[in-house]
């Protein structure tokens, strides 16, 4: 009883701590797409829970593609489209990554952005990723280092073979 008590603790710990924690997971598509991502969920300026999904695709034959996308849980903004995404480290480099839904969203707590010539030129420090809202409002979500220095793992995932 006193081990089962001790195990519920530690769970409830590591539940409640506020560190974000991900991992690069492997998933099969239709024949000849394999998709590479890391997936995290992160609190923005306002305490706002988004899932932020770091993803690299990659068909056959084909040179790959790496999108970020966020998707923000109930209560969180509505995000105008189309707007780039900013991203700035902490010692103020800047980039905007391109808005990959033109058109539409899926859902108005989702955007998607090309990351594709942003990701091998980010340094591995923690960043600000910043929507712009209706007004003069942002979004921002602070990415920690060990989240970014992952997603540069998906750099060197080599095509699977198809």
């Amino acid at each position: 009883m006193g081990i089962l008590t001790i195990f519920i603790f530690l769970g409830l710990i590591n539940l409640t701590s506020g560190k974000a924690f991900a991992a690069i997971t492997q998933l099969g598509n239709p024949p000849g797409e394999v998709i590479y991502r890391s997936q995290v969920k992160l609190d923005d300026q306002s305490g706002k829970v988004w899932q932020v999904v770091l993803f690299k695709q990659v068909n056959s034959g084909q040179s790959s593609n790496i999108n970020l996308r966020l998707v923000g849980f109930p209560g969180s903004a509505e995000l105008i489209h189309p707007q780039p995404l900013r991203i700035t480290t902490n010692t103020g480099k800047n980039w905007q990554a391109d808005d990959i839904f033109v058109d539409e969203a899926p859902a108005p707590t989702i955007g998607q952005y090309d990351f594709t010539e942003i990701l091998p030129q980010l340094p591995l420090e923690s960043l600000t990723l910043s929507m712009s809202l209706p007004g003069k409002n942002f979004i921002n979500i602070s990415v920690p280092t060990h989240v970014v220095k992952e997603w540069q793992s998906l750099i060197s995932t080599e095509k699977a073979k198809i």
